[in-house]
């Protein structure tokens, strides 16, 4: 029976999601850093620093997100589809040994770099100071409303700050430097870069540093830092400024590169001219006003703790002993999306593993686009903590895969629509590579156009959908469409050759495999997919011929199993079992997140399923990287176990988390990050099942709190305050105008929406 809740509906057309809030969010720390994964980050969505809060040493390690080296190629594997149908064959037949070995001779390259295309670091700041001596009260923090980091300390009476941001507004990284007490500033700074090959110029107050990156093999960039003291005296030797004598010194630092086609040291000087007449407070100013733009939407407030106290080290440091901090999650969910305004802004590439901070010349993983789950999770809670702008970078990035993604489709598949496989770069390559365990997944494309049909839902943004969106599901679709082929044994259609990403099973023989028909993953992504075609090629009312195709193709999928034990079955043939039964991937799961297709009102049965993939992935080690647990809070929080999301979340914190707050995999992946953002969201909020569903997953330690700004599909903007456990109200404001279906508990209340009316829901109702 569907219970009634009091509604009332408030008509306005301007609507202010964020209060004032309970406090500033900040990371903050009581010594320099003494490594860089105790380096605080900022950013503007492109150029980042890692700052380090050092006293008589500091160090800003810098990055550019377009500085890649390009060593060469990865070619697709010549006339790949004529052997596609012998592999199918010997997979169908149980030979799956075989049927692996010539995937990997006939699909997966072999002509690849000669050596690795990596992300890589755009060099150093160093300072040194002098006349420091018998320092006090040093106080290092990230402000998370201001997007600052500041470091202070007394030295011999006097009072020392030193500020670092990177701002969108100027696109530069500024670092003002100043005391309380006039000419006190004495430092030497120098501009620097690992590897060989730069050039280093100093004149005046400016340093510039320019390369040809890997020796000519990769994108040419250019770094200026111009050092403006006010007092004292300025000069440089050794490709070093000096500055003595100073009451305050302001750096400004600007980089491009040619990836997008301009020429580095025009774009840096348009940079420098643009603000030249400005002030550090007129910089200031604007950006602070850019960032919170995005940052202020959403506010968040749950219970303090004695903990709450402490500094951010020492409170994940107290993780491992099982402290109480609840607001710890306020922390990290607002530092998630620093991190993502920080590292995805429009125009921009998407983030990458490592966001934008990344050091040396090749950092872990190159620090590219794993597209087999790493970079889908970076963009999880972008739509959801109402920050649908920083989205715009990996979707625009999916259309560029087509390029060569269309070359791979034919050559290795002999089919239509464009493919990618398991990882990609700045390059867009698409073809399969490596081993078969990892690099013989054609899905990447689909899932990755996957968020195309989320953004829509979210944000409603039409025009978006047709004028590119669209057409960028349906050639992921189309090859999907092309690639399933029936399986004799069932006559239903199936995926393959496929893997279960990056997880092996045993043959009934003993042996070990990775390549086979049908994995569950594939099948679930491809209800996904077909599904938003459908909808949006209705909705767009094109390619209905294509539409009843696939809704044909889905009727005859094969469906994903449920093995004898209970669990979802990973693989398509229950004689093959699991070699790593806590394997960090749990790819058989997408269908409950991030996908829709499991819910307890319509696949109960695939909801108990997947609680016992988890259970047993758990009893044998699973989820001991930071990505993996951030996917079982996902997980736990779809299936509405709030006790144990909670306790998942704390083992994120107490296991997988840096001192600086970066999820660690190891070593670092900013994935798990966002992905444990989004998985705080799902607690307070989940619209998946076409309905708003209020505090589906709040636990007991949360039992009072408020948050402002979040998104549900269907173009909802939702505020949420709840004390004792219970709603105390939730206020929604309806961008689009769509009819709305809220639910709290067991009951629910429906009506129809005028966009930009607000509408207040009174939960003075008891949670059943």
């Amino acid at each position: 029976m569907k219970k009634s809740i009091s509604l009332f509906v408030l008509t306005v057309f301007t609507f202010n999601v964020l209060s004032a809030g309970t406090g500033e969010p900040k990371l903050w720390f009581k010594s320099p850093a003494k490594n860089w994964n105790e380096a605080l980050p900022v950013g503007n969505g492109r150029l980042g620093a890692m700052v380090f809060g050092g006293i008589e040493k500091e160090r800003l390690q810098l990055n550019e997100e377009s500085v890649w080296c390009k060593q060469g190629a990865y070619l697709d594997k010549k006339e790949g589809y004529k052997y596609i149908d012998e592999i199918r064959s010997l997979l169908f037949e149980g030979n799956f040994i075989e049927g692996e070995a010539l995937a990997k001779k006939r699909l997966m390259s072999d002509r690849l770099p000669t050596g690795t295309n990596a992300y890589q670091t755009l060099g150093d700041i160093e300072i040194a100071f002098d006349n420091l001596s018998n320092i006090k009260n040093y106080h290092r923090e990230l402000l998370l409303d201001d997007a600052m980091v500041i470091t202070s300390f007394n030295s011999s009476g006097v009072n020392h700050k030193r500020t670092v941001f990177s701002t969108a507004a100027d696109q530069m990284i500024v670092m003002m430097i100043e005391s309380n007490r006039p000419e006190q500033i004495c430092l030497s700074l120098e501009l620097s870069r690992p590897g060989e090959g730069e050039f280093i110029a100093t004149g005046g107050n400016t340093i510039t540093m320019k390369q040809h990156v890997q020796d000519g093999q990769g994108v040419k960039y250019e770094a200026i830092v111009v050092v403006i003291n006010h007092g004292g005296t300025i000069s440089n030797q050794d490709n070093q400024i000096i500055v003595d004598g100073a009451d305050k010194v302001e750096l400004r630092i600007v980089a491009a590169t040619d990836y997008f086609g301009d020429d580095p040291s025009e774009k840096c000087h348009h940079y420098f001219d643009a603000a030249t007449s400005r002030s550090y407070e007129e910089i200031v100013k604007a950006h602070i006003a850019d960032y919170q733009n995005l940052f202020n939407r959403v506010s968040i407030d749950l219970p303090d703790t004695e903990a709450s106290y402490f500094a951010t080290d020492e409170r994940i440091d107290a993780q491992k002993r099982g402290v109480n901090d609840p607001s710890l999650a306020e922390l990290y969910f607002q530092f998630g999306r620093y991190l993502l305004i920080s590292s995805s802004r429009p125009g921009d590439l998407p983030a990458n593993l490592q966001g934008i901070w990344a050091d040396g010349l090749i950092p872990p993983w190159n620090a590219d686009y794993h597209i087999n789950i790493n970079i889908q999770m970076n963009y999880w809670p972008s739509e959801v903590t109402n920050l649908s702008e920083c989205h715009e970078p990996f979707l625009k990035f999916i259309g560029g895969l087509r390029e060569h993604g269309r070359q791979t489709a034919k050559e290795l598949y002999g089919i239509n629509g464009f493919t990618a496989h398991h990882t990609t770069d700045a390059w867009q390559y698409t073809t399969s590579f490596g081993k078969p365990v990892y690099g013989m997944w054609p899905m990447g494309a689909a899932w990755a156009s996957t968020h195309i049909w989320e953004h829509y839902l979210f944000a409603g943004d039409l025009e978006f959908l047709e004028s590119f969106g669209y057409d960028v599901m349906r050639e992921a679709a189309l090859f999907l469409s092309e690639f399933l082929t029936e399986d004799p044994n069932s006559g239903m259609l199936v995926t393959g050759p496929s893997v279960s990403p990056e997880n092996t099973y045993f043959t009934p023989d003993g042996k070990t495999g990775s390549v086979c028909m049908g994995p569950a993953m594939d099948h679930q992504i491809v209800w996904h997919l077909f599904n938003a075609c459908i909808e949006a090629s209705e909705l767009l009312n094109r390619d209905k011929k294509f539409r009843k195709k696939l809704k044909e193709q889905l009727t005859n999928l094969a469906p994903v199993k449920i093995e004898s034990d209970g669990r979802i079955l990973e693989w398509s043939d229950e004689r093959l079992s699991e070699a790593e039964p806590g394997h960090r991937h749990m790819s058989n799961l997408y269908g409950l997140y991030p996908s829709n297709q499991y819910t307890w009102n319509h696949t109960p049965e695939y909801m108990k399923a997947s609680a016992r993939v988890i259970q047993e992935r758990l009893k044998h080690g699973g989820g001991h990287t930071g990505w993996s647990r951030a996917w079982m809070i996902n997980f736990y929080a779809r299936l509405l176990e709030k006790e144990t999301t909670w306790e998942n979340l704390k083992l994120l914190w107490a296991r997988s988390t840096l001192p600086n707050m970066f999820n660690t995999h190891p070593p670092f992946q900013i994935d798990g990050n966002f992905g444990a953002t989004a998985g705080i969201a799902e607690m307070f909020l989940q619209s998946h099942t076409g309905e708003i569903h209020l505090l589906p997953c709040i636990p007991e330690d949360w039992h009072s709190g408020e948050i402002k700004g979040l998104v549900a599909r269907g173009g909802f903007e939702v505020d949420i305050k709840w004390e004792d456990g219970d709603l105390i109200k939730a206020v929604i404001k309806s961008r689009l105008g769509n009819n709305c279906n809220v639910r709290y508990g067991d009951q629910t209340v429906e009506f129809e929406t005028i966009a930009g009316n607000v509408y207040t829901i009174d939960g003075a109702v008891e949670l059943k």
